[in-house]
């Protein structure tokens, strides 16, 4: 361990923070807790008085060296919280200043070396218990207490203790989460009300009604869906199947799929108000102000310089030519493992196409006959289920490859600063896993069964016949895919969040369990917990993101996709906390301007599941066929009443048996089939039957259907994106009571500037007096002159020196920027004070 003692002023003449207290502030505090839309349930979802300490609000202001008696606050805990003293000795370990010309290494590179094991900053407790007086509470206990555990999973989360203790970074993250389970709870419950509606009206549904019945759906004998091993099958043998897609196809799917539509606009926008608040609240306006620094690693690769026209100085410099190598040698590499990507989806896919096939020759008959069994135990049934599992299998495995993948490719591209990184390292990672997890989904929805022919005339991929949808549609097989997949990775993800960590700590602790904290260091026992990720939460946005797709993306085909993410976002947000609370090492603070690049993709999700979801009600259900027929074909020349009876037929055409070539006949036929009777066999389509003159050629329905669901398509598209564009507009990104406290403290702190400068002003005119002529220039007659004369341009510079008149007004945003930004003053009596401030970090 290496005790590092960081005095105040070389620290602060390292590293500089824009903002420090300068006043108290006298508004109502903006909330910094995480109420939201659960407000008004008052008490109950509020956080007991006095559990957690309040966090005091101040107006701040740039730091000027000229000016540091104007600064009140003499708490050096306030001035300088023990958070950001940790990250000023993380800053000075990673820069080193050079010394007697000679390089020193920085931590990174001696860890690296082996000379060190870690470095990180400590925690201030015990996570359970305090340290050693009982009536004295570190942090830690309190986040342990009342926020990371599962007792406090309907209270509000103390946002400003968590950005007090850990840093706005992780403070920005589970307002974020928070903010976005809170909202989910509003489409949690229009989904329930969609997938309900279908449960109670299924029964009276008349289409699977009809494929139920033993008169019509029993005697429509349906083409084999696959050669020689498939036989022929009674419709009603896809009753159950029927009746369960009523539960996720039904009318008010149409509305859900619109509602959702809205509702991720208004919480990306909501959003956007949130962050302003919390921005205003954290000080993190000056943070948006802040450029990102250099890289290191841009540093070292660069070995040319360029002059900077604003700074007009020489800076590191990569050639144009060198960076486009980079990116096409990383472009060309994304593509490969997209492609590799697709290359598995489409091993599942064979295997759907062969295991259908045997499942459908190998079934026993008695076995089936089973009610029960019969109508579970279905080829399409067991396809389904095995499939999603071998999908989501196949997905799990490859992501370990892309996390590295991204890194190195990120790395190739050598960006510049480290929000650039960042930014491309985040679109770059969705990119792989948007492929992986939704890949599979969009072929179920959009592909499978759109391209199979007809019978006689099938479509082949080698020597698999293309896959078809059963009669009632795809649907039923998208929501299972969509059901293995939410549940699976959620339970695979959270045991990997809380067995693996609880694991791994305990064994390195099974042995200083009983030791006391005299012998068992502080350090020790955070050396003893796991390490923090270099790229910090960034697995945790990218779960939460890739979610908000499966929300979004394909909600029109599984209502209960809000719920699910609800539940489990309710558990995950105590379980990020506890993990980082009691499991983890203490993270180095980070400043953040927002969620950054996150933002960018969950307005492009936002946009993209209007596109998939109009298409989804259009192309993989059978709303707009209904539709079609409910309204044109049901009551024929606009006689009667228009209804939904026969549509079942209506919607399956004829084939001929004794035209199916030789190798699209069933080699094995069922009991109840006689050759005799049965000389045609149904399939779905709009085609003309084998007696019609066009025998086998699409009919005029099949070209309005396909007409009315491009106008659906077209027609939600436009109205949804409308309607979400006028919401953007219509609802600021800051609140006006935020905008209201943020001129008031412009206000205030350029009062208390303006007063400052006015004193110093006062006393160097004073001083002058004896030994110079009033000056012609100023004549301050009351305290308006005075004021006035701020607008001037006077320098107090050294005796002697001259300079030109310049202009320079003090005016709101203007009077913050100037002056001495340096922290504060690093004097010999603060570095030698015996209350100078020391970090401890365990290297």
């Amino acid at each position: 361990m290496m005790m590092i003692p960081c005095a105040r002023g070389k620290a602060f003449n390292t590293f500089k923070i824009k903002q420090v207290p300068l006043k108290e502030s006298d508004l109502p505090q903006v909330s910094g807790s995480d109420s939201g839309p659960l407000h008004y349930l008052g008490n109950i979802h509020h956080l007991n008085p006095g559990a957690v300490p309040k966090q005091p609000d101040y107006f701040t202001a740039p730091f000027r060296r000229s000016q540091q008696d104007i600064y009140p606050i003499k708490d050096h805990d306030v001035l300088i919280p023990p958070a950001v003293r940790s990250q000023i000795v993380h800053y000075m370990l990673q820069s080193p200043m050079p010394q007697d010309s000679t390089n020193i290494l920085n931590i990174n590179q001696m860890i690296e070396n082996g000379c060190y094991t870690a470095a990180y900053p400590l925690h201030d407790s015990e996570s359970v218990h305090p340290t050693k007086n009982p009536n004295t509470l570190g942090d830690r206990n309190t986040l342990r207490r009342e926020w990371a555990r599962a007792g406090r999973s309907f209270k509000e989360q103390p946002l400003d203790l968590v950005r007090s203790y850990f840093g706005e970074q992780v403070g920005l993250y589970f307002a974020w989460l928070g903010f976005y389970t809170k909202m989910l709870i509003f489409a949690a419950i229009v989904g329930l009300i969609s997938f309900f509606f279908g449960v109670f009206s299924k029964d009276r549904d008349i289409t699977s009604g009809e494929i139920c019945n033993n008169t019509i759906g029993g005697s429509l004998v349906m083409c084999p869906q696959c050669d020689q091993r498939c036989t022929f099958w009674r419709l009603n043998d896809t009753c159950e199947t029927a009746k369960t897609s009523h539960m996720y196809e039904n009318p008010v799917t149409i509305f859900f799929a619109v509602f959702m539509g809205l509702w991720a606009t208004v919480f990306l926008e909501f959003w956007k108000r949130r962050q302003a608040s919390l921005a205003y609240r954290w000080d993190l306006t000056a943070a948006a102000q802040e450029g990102d620094p250099i890289r290191p690693e841009y540093l070292a690769r660069c070995t040319t310089t360029k002059c900077n026209i604003i700074t007009m100085e020489e800076e590191p410099h990569m050639p144009k030519r060198t960076l486009r190598f980079r990116y096409c040698l990383s472009g060309i590499m994304v593509l490969f493992w997209i492609l590799l990507i697709l290359a598995a989806i489409l091993g599942v896919v064979v295997y759907r196409l062969s295991i259908f096939g045997i499942l459908s020759s190998s079934i026993p008959n008695h076995v089936t006959k089973i009610k029960v069994i019969g109508a579970l135990l279905t080829p399409d049934m067991v396809t389904t289920i095995t499939a999603s599992i071998l999908n989501i299998v196949i997905i799990l495995l490859l992501n370990k490859g892309y996390d590295k993948l991204a890194l190195v490719l990120t790395d190739l591209e050598m960006p510049k600063t480290q929000g650039e990184y960042e930014y491309r390292l985040t679109f770059k990672k969705f990119l792989f896993q948007f492929v992986n997890f939704y890949s599979a989904s969009f072929y179920i929805a959009f592909f499978k069964g759109k391209f199979i022919g007809f019978p006689g005339s099938y479509t082949y991929f080698g020597k698999w016949r293309i896959e078809e949808c059963p009669p009632n549609g795809c649907l039923f097989e998208l929501t299972s895919q969509l059901t293995v997949i939410m549940v699976v990775k959620q339970m695979v993800g959270n045991f990997q969040e809380v067995i693996i960590p609880w694991f791994s700590n305990w064994w390195a602790q099974r042995r200083a369990k009983l030791r006391p904290e005299a012998v068992y260091t502080r350090w020790e026992q955070d050396m003893d917990l796991q390490p923090q990720s270099p790229l910090g939460l960034f697995d945790e946005y990218l779960e939460m993101v890739i979610q908000f797709g499966f929300v979004t993306l394909f909600v029109a085909s599984f209502p209960l996709a809000p719920l699910l993410a609800l539940l489990n976002n309710i558990i995950e947000v105590r379980v990020d906390a506890w993990k980082l609370v009691t499991k983890m090492r203490r993270p180095v603070v980070s400043r953040a301007r927002g969620i950054g690049a996150w933002a960018d993709i969950l307005s492009i999700v936002a946009t993209l599941s209007v596109i998939t979801n109009s298409c989804i009600l259009a192309f993989t259900t059978d709303i707009i066929p209904r539709l079609v027929y409910y309204y044109g074909y049901s009551a024929e020349y606009g006689t009667g009443s228009p209804t939904m009876h026969g549509y079942t037929e209506d919607s399956l055409s004829i084939f001929k048996i004794s035209d199916f070539k030789e190798q699209n006949h069933p080699n094995i036929l069922p009991a109840w089939f006689d050759p005799a009777i049965h000389t045609t066999c149904r399939y779905p389509g709009y085609r003309y039957p084998p007696d019609h003159p066009q025998a086998y050629s699409v009919t005029k329905q099949y070209w309005q259907v396909l007409t009315a669901k491009l106008a659906f398509v077209i027609a939600m598209q436009h109205v949804v994106l409308l309607t979400k564009a006028c919401i953007a507009y219509i609802i600021p990104d800051t609140p006006s009571h935020v905008r209201a406290c943020m001129r008031r403290e412009r206000f205030v702190v350029q009062t208390i500037l303006q007063q400052a400068e006015l004193g110093r002003l006062r006393n160097t005119l004073l001083t002058d007096a004896p030994s110079s002529p009033p000056s012609p220039q100023f004549h301050v007659e009351d305290e308006q002159a005075e004021m006035g004369l701020l607008r001037c341009s006077l320098h107090t510079e050294s005796p002697g020196v001259s300079h030109p008149p310049q202009r320079c007004h003090m005016e709101n945003e203007q009077a913050e920027k100037t002056g001495d930004d340096s922290l504060l003053k690093g004097s010999e009596e603060e570095s030698s004070s015996e209350d100078s401030s020391t970090v401890f970090y365990s290297v």
